[in-house]
Parts: C-alpha cells; sequence; structure tokens
C-alpha cells in the first residue's frame, strides 16, 4: 500500500508545525483546566480525575469510532488526555505522597512499558499506522501516560528543582529545539523522535500554565484559570477551524 493510501486510512493528524502549535496550547489548556476543577471548584484530584476520565473515554470512543480522520474529534480527545493527566498526575504526586520524582519515575516506566506492548503486538509505534481500533487503543493509553508523565515532569522542573516556571520552559523548549535539530540533520528515527517531542511538549505546557495562572507572589501572571483557559480553547478552536490538516502516513 503507499503512502497516500496509508495517509487515507490514519486517524491522527499529519505531523507538521500547525500539530505542534495545537499540541503545545492543548498542553497548556490542560494543565489550566485541569487546575481549574481540582483547585479552584475545590473539587480535589481524585474527584477531578474522575470527572476527566470519564470524558477522556468518550472522546476516546467517539474517536476510535469515526470511520476516518476528524481534527476536531482528535483534539478534543487530546485535551481531554491532558486535562486527565494533568489531575492524574497531582493525586500520584501530592495526594499519595510519592512526590514528583517518583511519580515520574513511575509514569515513566508506564510509557515506556505501553510503547513496548504496542511495539510488540503490532510491528510498529508509527502514528502513520495508526489506523485501526487495536493500534488506536494503544495510541490513546500511550498519549494518556506520556501526558501525565510530563505533568510530573513540569511540577519537579518547575518547583522541587526550583527553576521556576520560566526556568523550565527554558529547559524543555531548549529539550525540544535539539530533538528538532536532530529530525533535520541526522537519521535519527522519526518516530523516536515524535515520541520524544510528544512528551517533552507536555511538561512545557504544564509549565507555561503555570505561569500564565499561578500568583505573582509565586512568579506567575496571576491571569486566573478560567480566563487562560478560555483564552486557550479560543485560540486552539481558531486555528483547528481556519487550518485545514491532512491524515499522516507512515514514516519511511
Amino acid at each position: 500500500m503507499d503512502a497516500e493510501n496509508r495517509a487515507a486510512l490514519s486517524k491522527v493528524p499529519e505531523v507538521t508545525l500547525l500539530f505542534w502549535m495545537i499540541k503545545i496550547l492543548a498542553t497548556t489548556l490542560g494543565e489550566t483546566g485541569g487546575d481549574a476543577v481540582s483547585m479552584s471548584m475545590d473539587l480535589g484530584y481524585l474527584v477531578g480525575t474522575a470527572i476527566f476520565a470519564v470524558l477522556f473515554v468518550a472522546a476516546v470512543a467517539v474517536q476510535v469510532s469515526a470511520k476516518k480522520f476528524h481534527p476536531a474529534i482528535y483534539w478534543v480527545t487530546i485535551i481531554a488526555s491532558t486535562t486527565v493527566g494533568t489531575t492524574l498526575a497531582d493525586y500520584a504526586d501530592r495526594s499519595l505522597g510519592i512526590g514528583y520524582a517518583g511519580g515520574a519515575l513511575l509514569l515513566f516506566a508506564l510509557l515506556v512499558a505501553s510503547l513496548f506492548t504496542w511495539y510488540r503486538t503490532l510491528g510498529t509505534v508509527d502514528v502513520g499506522s495508526v489506523n485501526s481500533p487495536r493500534s488506536e487503543i494503544f495510541y490513546w493509553v500511550t498519549i494518556m501516560f506520556s501526558q501525565t508523565l510530563g505533568t510530573a515532569l513540569g511540577d519537579w522542573t518547575a518547583d522541587s528543582a526550583g527553576f521556576g516556571y520560566l526556568g523550565g520552559a527554558a529547559i524543555f523548549g531548549g529539550l525540544l529545539a535539539i530533538v528538532t535539530v536532530l529530525r533535520f540533520t541526522t537519521r535519527v528515527s522519526r518516530t523516536a523522535l515524535f515520541w520524544a517531542a510528544f512528551v517533552l511538549t507536555r511538561p512545557l505546557g504544564a509549565v507555561v500554565g503555570d505561569f500564565l495562572d499561578k500568583p505573582a507572589s509565586h512568579g506567575g501572571l496571576e491571569l486566573g484559570r478560567y480566563a487562560a483557559s478560555a483564552s486557550l480553547l479560543g485560540l486552539i478552536a481558531l486555528l483547528v477551524l481556519v487550518f485545514p490538516q491532512k491524515p499522516a502516513a507512515r514514516a519511511h
């Protein structure tokens, strides 16, 4: 089957600059939106996780049942994954008392296990191959773990490691820049670089989200979680509606 036919079957978007722009906005929204429910609404991390987990499972069900790639459905599912990742990571790190380091190590192990199982089962973890219910389930489980891991890494870097929100953004932005350079100057696996970038965009969004809504006394802009979330959601919707996206083709 040629690349054009593979693209037609794929249920996820082509990896372009637009994809990464929306992904970073979505992960930032996940941080502000997750915190708005668990903290601002005072529902707590466990209840917040339960709410977003239901929304995530429902979104995945719609995404998997769709016959072809739909940008709006895909990005709603991404947003659902990043909000549940925020509250789940906060619950593991804070409520369970295992700390940012413990939470990050646990989630990293789960992410690696998910990718390994996916590869052993279907022979590839390339996003261009996400064109069947089985591959989609593996894809969304892996994404959920990556979003949760990214939240823990972002909080660990900004808080425990003492780099602050801007310092954390600089670190993860720098790592993403390295991945980009490798993408264009080396023959390193494009699939491996994709997943590295996908994981790194989440802690970048986490620290940027915290920077937007945290009080000025804690180094933030104090924009408010509701206002920040609404602005991010509006910008994501604008990009999805205005700029067309094509389904991904399998990497060579």
